[in-house]
């Protein structure tokens, strides 16, 4: 009898579906934060490191583009859940916070997000997912043009109250904040590719009185 190249596992039982969903998707994501290129992602390896056959994925996905998708996707709502927290942790501080001290913990986090989790940023925004290559494919479709969106919409709400509470000259509160957002990802991006540049601490604070429009700004 040949040998089989994949381990036998035994069948699902009721409920098990769903985590070997998700098991498909860690192992998706664990590939691309090991530096394994996207177009080396096939069924087939994935499979090959789950332990079951490719064509047991095709019950949970019809393609290798509709796994990466969900690995953006959960990278995308990790981001989110992670400026949220730092969000809401500032305005349940005990000491008032201002609309423009949400807004500096929200950036802050951004950044944090970037330093501490690089390979999950880099999937994001470095390059390792081609968004515009799966967006030809069936199964993703346009459903790429709304990743990031919930993200994006935290920037937005958070400038918004600036404005309210009066600490922000912005009169398009969509165009400032994703101004924002690209200069929060260039120094993101930029910090850690140029290690003996001397960058001033207050970098993050200038681009943020800047870009979002802050009125007296604080140095």
């Amino acid at each position: 009898m040949p040998s089989q190249s994949v381990e036998q596992r035994t069948r699902n039982r009721r409920g098990e579906g769903s985590r070997l969903r998700t098991e498909i998707v860690q192992v998706a994501a664990d590939m691309l934060d090991e530096g394994v290129n996207e177009d080396s992602i096939s069924l087939r390896a994935v499979a090959r490191r789950v332990g079951i056959a490719a064509q047991s994925i095709y019950a949970h996905f019809p393609d290798r583009d509709a796994i990466l998708l969900e690995v953006v996707k959960n990278a995308f709502a990790e981001l989110g859940t992670h400026l949220s927290r730092a969000t809401l942790a500032a305005e349940g501080s005990t000491v008032e916070v201002s609309a423009v001290d949400s807004l500096s913990a929200l950036c802050d986090a951004y950044l944090s997000f970037a330093l501490e989790r690089p390979r999950r940023y880099r999937i994001l925004f470095g390059g390792v997912w081609d968004a515009s290559r799966a967006k030809s494919s069936p199964s993703v479709g346009d459903e790429v043009q709304t990743l990031g969106q919930d993200v994006f919409g935290i920037f937005v709400s958070a400038l918004d109250r600036c404005v309210t509470e009066g600490s922000s000259t912005s009169t398009d509160t969509y165009a400032d904040a994703a101004a924002l957002w690209a200069g929060m990802h260039g120094y993101a991006s930029v910090r850690p590719a140029t290690p003996e540049f001397r960058w001033p601490d207050d970098v993050p604070r200038r681009i943020v009185n800047g870009l979002a429009k802050l009125c007296g700004s604080r140095p």
